[in-house]
Formats: C-alpha cells, structure tokens, sequence
C-alpha cells in the first residue's frame, strides 16, 4: 500500500486519515519501523551516497532479526502476523 498525499474536506477526515495511516505502520515490525525513521533522520541532512550508506548498513543488521524470518513465514502461509513489542 502506497502513501497519497490527499487535502481533506474538514478536521474529522484528516484526523480519521490520520488514525487509519498510523494503525498501518503500527501493524508493520517495529525494527522496520524504528530503522526507517532511523535511516530518513540521519540521511536527511547528508549527501545521497551516504544515506544510502548507511541504509545498507541497517538493512543488514534488519535481515538478521526475527521479524523478517516471521514475515517471510507469514506471506508464505498465508496469515496474518503480529511482531512483537521492541
């Protein structure tokens, strides 16, 4: 599921908007999550070489844990999965 940039009509929209895209990355792996604001705060004041550097780095480090293994394990039998708290 992609992100849309959108313009709501009014405050109840933008906050239901708002609830649903946050209960979309709380349903995705805290150290995917964690990793991600991780990478996008340090990459945002630095050259692209080296904020791709640095998501390498991570996304090696990320490959290891339980949750990729979890999540291939899912996808492969088809159910739904919920990751465990950091």
């Amino acid at each position: 599921m992609g992100f849309v940039s959108a313009v709501y009509a009014n405050k109840g929209e933008t906050l239901a908007a708002g609830i649903k895209l946050a209960g979309l990355i709380a349903s995705k792996s805290p150290v995917a999550t964690m990793g991600t604001k991780e990478i996008l705060n340090y990459s945002r004041d630095r050259p692209v070489e080296d904020g791709l550097r640095y998501t390498a780095v991570w996304n090696a480090a990320m490959v290891q844990t339980k949750d990729v293994k979890d999540a291939m394990l899912s996808g492969l039998q088809k159910r739904k999965l919920t990751f465990e708290k950091l």
